[in-house]
């Protein structure tokens, strides 16, 4: 059975098709590309998650923040950056899209070309996801979680509502940030700092 999860406001809305089993992935690909103006992803147990476009404001925001990791990593040189509407196949065979990534260099050239031309499965080294109003925190929350579970080494949760910004690594307890000017990336991404005034 394919699971769609529709999001309207803060509530997920699910759609059930019976008659279909789940998709595989090279189906999940096409129904991607033949919805190219919504913004898609799928859990491990082959839910797929519909979202509806960012606003206004959290596409502004979402910009800033690509526009920030953008400069440092040309300037760094050692890995390459994506934006929001970028999916990656994860270890447990789900497809996310981090509202911003970044891989090194290395890694990403072990991929075969066929490889970096779909939902490429490997994991960022980095991923941020930015709260918009829709979104519920727990949701984001377990989405971090998710993230850190299949080899991310840092994530940023950014809650604009609150002023918070969560910090995830591998073997390492939540780090919880009230209302910083900036944070770092250090050691995970030596040098990179985001400035928070035009992402709150």
């Amino acid at each position: 059975m394919t699971t769609l999860l529709i999001q309207i406001e803060s509530t997920p809305l699910t759609v059930n098709f019976p008659s279909l089993v789940q998709m595989t992935n090279e189906q999940f690909y096409e129904f991607c590309q033949a919805n190219g103006d919504l913004r898609i992803e799928r859990t491990a147990n082959g839910e797929v998650i519909i979202m509806p476009p960012a606003f206004s404001d959290t596409g502004n925001r979402n910009f800033n923040i690509a526009a920030q990791l953008g400069y440092w990593t040309e300037q760094d040189g050692t890995g390459i950056g994506f934006d929001s509407s970028t999916g990656f196949t994860l270890p447990n065979g789900a497809m996310r899209s981090p509202d911003a990534s970044w891989i090194e260099l290395e890694r990403w050239n072990a991929l075969t070309d066929a490889q970096k031309a779909s939902f490429a499965p490997i994991f960022p080294s980095f991923v941020i996801e930015l709260r918009s109003s829709s979104d519920r925190l727990i949701k984001l929350q377990d989405k971090m979680q998710e993230y850190i579970d299949n080899g991310v080494s840092l994530g940023w949760l950014i809650d604009r509502q609150n002023r918070k910004v969560y910090i995830y690594r591998t073997n390492r307890e939540l780090e919880i940030l009230e209302n910083p000017e900036a944070v770092n990336g250090n050691p995970e991404l030596p040098g990179f700092i985001l400035r928070m005034a035009k992402i709150w």
